[in-house]
């Protein structure tokens, strides 16, 4: 159930239960029972229309570019909210995108992972002593079965 629809379901003239009570229960806050929305004034909506105008003769500019536009149409916008602006009214810039193509490369896979599963099994196991820094490496080394644990006698 949405937050509105909890909201909806509280009753300011029932006696037997406290708003506070009521709130709890629906798990809402108490002070959402009280706000009221507050409408978009008339100077929002003039700087909402010239943000539409900017943006359809100049499709391709973000938010920064228009809030930098503006002032030449007698507006002051920051960035931020003419963001929140075109983000209400839906608009995001069209800009060329990067051809997936050209730049797209493989990433490099490590050889064990490329080999398929009924070939990993034919392959001899790595101990991870050889690959190991060891103190005293003129030693012989045991190669233990079993994995890369690491363990070994010298």
């Amino acid at each position: 159930m949405s937050p509105s629809e909890r909201r909806e379901m509280i009753r300011k003239e029932n006696t037997k239960l406290s708003l506070t009570r009521q709130c709890k229960l629906l798990k809402i806050s108490r002070s959402s029972i009280y706000y009221a929305p507050v409408g978009v004034n008339a100077e929002t909506l003039k700087l909402m229309h010239e943000i539409d105008r900017v943006f359809t003769k100049y499709p391709f500019f973000g938010s920064r570019q228009i809030a930098a536009y503006l002032p030449q149409s007698g507006f002051s916008a920051g960035r931020h909210r003419v963001r929140r602006l075109m983000n209400i009214m839906g608009l995001q810039a069209i800009y060329k995108g990067e051809a997936q193509a050209e730049h797209q490369q493989e990433a490099p896979t490590a050889p064990y992972l490329s080999i398929p599963a009924e070939e990993a099994r034919n392959h001899a196991a790595q101990s991870g002593l050889v690959q190991r820094h060891h103190l005293h490496p003129c030693q012989e080394r045991l190669s233990v079965s079993g994995g890369n644990h690491g363990l070994g006698d010298p």
